[in-house]
């Protein structure tokens, strides 16, 4: 690469690029190689495909892309000119794929959208409903772009927010851009980062730090993974603009062992931009310099938060510290020096808001909560994956418009977001519009953007239960509320699902919960009891049904409930005897039946019953007070 030594010179290559990269006239492949795309077998696709391509002596210009966002569906790819979306692809559909589509311009039926053996095929990716009321923003590349080709980004007018700025905008003028669009931190708290960059700049002393958290944590949440993987340029011109604005020379990418793809393609995206002139010394021949750093995290979760994440970085154990001083401010960042800290998704938003202008990104969204917001939308839903929509829309059009619904058309129970320190929200608030402000209201967050539908099969005491044995294995042990407290609670939810509840459980979780959120050190700890106290505000029956009945009404908790096996269903199979280890089931020539004496409430009649003839129902009264 040749390496650009002013603003000029780029500006000549971006009018190259764009006549030359993507010629209209070749036919295109843009297959998703996300991680899951990938695991699903999408580079066995593009091998077939490129084979099939020679053999027929056919051109075709495959673009290995980043995140697509309908994961559920991989691999899936789009092929150009036509814009047809396709699904589900294997290696053998290589040759109809050439014959149909490249060839024959036609779309190959078989590999179309469709939301169910029943209903047409859906061509077009913008006619496919998943897409339809997506916005995107920070995710505006993945799926266009190779991110390993720093040409196809500038191509597509990367960095040309970079330009506009050396060439036009004073720093103050990059910061007044970024604080007037009220870009809230993606990574979950909503702070202004326009206010945090401004608060940095202020702070005295020659050395700054610009830090991206890509410590993604949160089970099921894979937002800035997929920035990372599929378009790691949006990641370091945000951070350039963030350093030219408050004069900082020394940028590091924070990102966990356990997404090495995201490693590998920040590497070499940093590389690309060291060779171009765009990071480094006297970047575009300016008398602005700023280098970029990776640093591995070892995968603790609790380096999420931001002091523990500077002591990691700076090769500590990743222990939170009390604030002040904050990171922006002398003694608090990096080594002591000021630090300005946002996660991956607010760096990318950076770039279109300074090339665009805050007036359009105030146009997206709500007033208090303008521009896009990510979600990694998981769980019980139809269509999983990643989706990137307007704050202010609703619950229920993320759930049932873009995801699909719940799995077998079950019945919805509540949607779990912000991570394993957000609360669950039931139906009942199903068409509240997602932004900071009204996911606080309801007792959740934002969080970095995770989303877990769950389904009337859901027990949310085990809900609970499963995302405070999370936090309190990840929590750093510094401070006692969260340390003992966590502990503590959890040893109480163990109780309650095995069928050991006491009547002053639930109450007692209250207020250990109320304890850890207050007294805790850092983020980990006072979100910690989030998940338990907001099941217990919206589903306390389900607790009592527990603690009082014995009974679990999803049938997931062990040792809860009575077995029967209902006579006028059973088809005598002797199954359900087969798979009882404690010899509970006792068989008659006309019935089985289960000997509650014996009876260890293990589950495993319940399971291996082929006709749901085996039934879980309430303790009797009388035997349930006995017990307790």
């Amino acid at each position: 690469m040749e390496r650009l030594t002013s603003i000029e010179a780029l500006k000549e290559l971006r009018a190259q690029l764009e006549k030359e990269v993507f010629k209209p006239e070749t036919p295109r492949v843009r297959a998703c190689c996300g991680t899951a795309c990938t695991a699903s077998g999408s580079l066995k696709v593009i091998d077939a495909l490129k084979s099939e391509a020679e053999k027929r002596g056919v051109e075709i210009d495959i673009v290995k892309t980043g995140c697509q966002g309908l994961c559920q569906k991989g691999p899936v790819m789009m092929v150009e000119p036509q814009g047809i979306f396709y699904q589900k692809i294997k290696p053998e559909h290589a040759q109809w794929l050439i014959n149909y589509t490249i060839v024959g311009g036609v779309p190959y039926r078989q590999g179309l959208y469709r939301e169910n053996f029943l209903s047409e095929p859906t061509p077009q990716m913008i006619d496919i409903p998943f897409y339809k009321k997506q916005v995107r923003v920070a995710l505006r590349n993945n799926g266009r772009i190779d991110p390993r080709n720093i040409y196809h980004y500038i191509a597509v007018g990367g960095y040309s927010a970079l330009e506009k700025a050396l060439s036009s905008m004073s720093p103050d003028d990059v910061l007044d851009e970024v604080d007037k669009a009220n870009l809230r931190g993606r990574g979950g708290a909503g702070f202004p980062a326009g206010k945090k960059w401004r608060h940095t700049k202020r702070a005295p002393g020659d050395i700054k730090f610009v830090i991206a958290n890509g410590d993604e944590g949160d089970p099921g949440a894979f937002m800035d993974r997929a920035i990372m993987e599929g378009d790691p340029h949006s990641l370091l011109e945000g951070m350039i603009l963030c350093a030219y604005a408050i004069n900082a020379q020394y940028g590091m990418i924070y990102v966990r062992h356990e997404y090495p793809l995201a490693v590998e393609n920040l590497n070499i995206a940093i590389k690309q931009a060291e060779e171009l002139g765009l990071l480094g010394e006297n970047i575009l021949g300016t008398d602005f310099s700023f280098t970029i750093d990776i640093r591995e995290g070892a995968g603790a979760f609790v380096c999420g938060e931001s002091t523990a994440l500077i002591a990691s970085i700076e090769g500590e154990r990743g222990f939170p510290r009390p604030r002040p001083p904050r990171l922006s401010e002398p003694g608090g960042g990096a080594w002591g020096y000021p630090s300005n800290l946002n996660n991956i998704e607010s760096y990318a938003c950076v770039p279109p808001i300074v090339d665009k202008g805050a007036d359009w990104f105030l146009s997206i969204g709500t007033e208090k909560s303008p521009g896009t917001k990510v979600f990694a939308l998981t769980g019980k839903v139809k269509n999983t994956g990643l989706v990137e929509v307007p704050m202010g829309i609703t619950l229920r059009e993320i759930i049932y418009d873009i995801g699909g619904g719940i799995i077998g058309d079950k019945k919805f129970k509540a949607v779990q977001t912000g991570g394993p320190s957000g609360g669950c929200i039931p139906e009942k608030y199903l068409d509240m519009p997602v932004d900071f402000d009204s996911l606080r209201e309801v007792g959740s967050m934002m969080g970095s953007g995770g989303m877990v539908v769950m389904d009337e099969d859901t027990c949310m005491v085990d809900v609970a239960k499963f995302f405070l044995s999370f936090t309190q294995s990840e929590s750093c042990g510094k401070c006692p509320p969260c340390r003992i407290g966590t502990y503590q609670m959890l040893e109480i939810l163990e109780r309650i699902t095995t069928g050991k509840g006491r009547p002053e459980d639930i109450d007692e979780l209250e207020r250990i919960g109320r304890l850890v959120e207050k007294a805790s050190l850092c983020g980990l700890g006072q979100g910690a009891p989030v998940p338990v106290l907001s099941t217990i505000k919206y589903f306390r029956e389900e607790y009592e049904e527990h603690v009082h009945d014995k009974y679990c009404r999803a049938k997931v908790c062990r040792g809860l409930g009575t077995f029967v096996i209902n006579s006028e269903e059973c088809i005598l199979c002797g199954l359900c005897k087969e798979a009882c280890a404690y010899d509970a089931v006792k068989e008659t020539p006309r019935e089985y039946f289960i000997d509650q004496d014996y009876c260890t409430k293990c589950k495993a009649c319940y399971t291996a019953c082929p006709v749901d003839a085996v039934k879980i129902t309430k303790q009797p009264k009388s035997t349930v007070e006995t017990k307790t």
